[in-house]
């Protein structure tokens, strides 16, 4: 067990168990698609290590201003960084910083915290580096993932100039009422699959605790926000309250709500509805940040 400030620890890796076998068949479907170049980018990514984490370097023309790091959503047992790709190498492009998307451990076969430790230990990498002003990110789950590493690298006196909150899980225990009121505007997520995804990654670990669930930290001390959904989400809940907590604990945040926008639009298909618009918003928030830190 690792001390990591006020948060108290950040636990062992625990043995998992296989992906079961619906998982395993969307597993090898992604795999394919990449293979398939689905999410193929032009240039293409670099790959590199971080930390012994395999990840997708996008690179801006120029010297990057800042490095973005972009975790993936999945439900933490599905997903890869190409699924990313066109999204960050246009970020990369729009806001002149470098946008790395790890590949981090899923569960079930590798259940809480090997996810956060491999992020966890890429940001010590690029912070070793000299990466300078550093961004977090992710959607769906890997923004739980990137809110709950943003508790530990405030914790632990890690500098991280913002965080990106994009249709992000933030409470794993499944019980809000957006759940059912949303249940026929979400066509991508459900009770009953979050339900299923929460088990196989926390596999007995509390579903309240902060690593797990972020919106339950103290997030005192976290870095200017952007926090971004779809009114018709199941997970709208989720960031509506994460945002208010933010204001609360006296952090600048930005709620971003578009009423008819799909889960994750800007990361599947920037031509579905909102994913335009919520891609605009991002880039304004990063040029806001980036324009704060270089004035002081």
């Amino acid at each position: 067990m690792r001390t990591i400030g006020h948060l108290s620890r950040l636990p062992d890796e625990r043995p998992g168990i296989g992906a079961p076998p619906r998982l395993a068949a969307l597993r090898q479907a992604v795999a394919q698609a990449v293979g398939a170049g689905t999410w193929r980018t032009d240039p293409p990514a670099r790959e590199m290590k971080l930390g012994g984490t395999r990840a997708l370097a996008f690179a801006p023309h120029g010297t990057a201003k800042a490095t973005l790091v972009h975790f993936h959503g999945g439900g933490y047992g599905l997903g890869a960084p190409e699924m990313a790709g066109p999204y960050a190498a246009a970020l990369a492009e729009r806001c002149g910083v470098e946008v790395i998307c790890p590949q981090y451990r899923l569960a079930p076969d590798y259940p809480l915290p090997a996810g956060l430790n491999d992020g966890l230990k890429v940001v010590e990498a690029l912070r070793d580096a000299g990466c300078g002003q550093l961004i977090l990110s992710g959607d769906s789950a890997g923004g739980g993932l990137a809110a709950s590493l943003t508790a530990l690298c405030v914790a632990d006196g890690i500098k991280v100039a913002g965080l990106v909150l994009l249709s992000a899980w933030l409470d794993l225990t499944v019980s809000s009422d957006c759940y059912d009121a949303n249940a026929a505007s979400d066509p991508l997520f459900s009770r009953a699959s979050a339900q299923d995804s929460s088990g196989l990654y926390l596999q007995g670990w509390p579903a309240d605790d902060p690593l797990a669930s972020p919106l339950f930290a103290n997030l005192a001390g976290f870095p200017p926000t952007l926090v971004s959904a779809g009114a018709g989400e199941v997970l709208f809940e989720d960031s509506r309250r994460f945002h208010a907590a933010l204001e609360a604990a006296g952090v600048p945040a930005e709620l971003s709500v578009i009423p008819d926008m799909e889960h994750t639009a800007v990361i599947r298909d920037k031509s579905l509805v909102g994913a335009a618009e919520t891609f605009d918003i991002v880039a304004r928030f990063i040029d806001r940040l980036l324009a704060d830190r270089s004035s002081r």
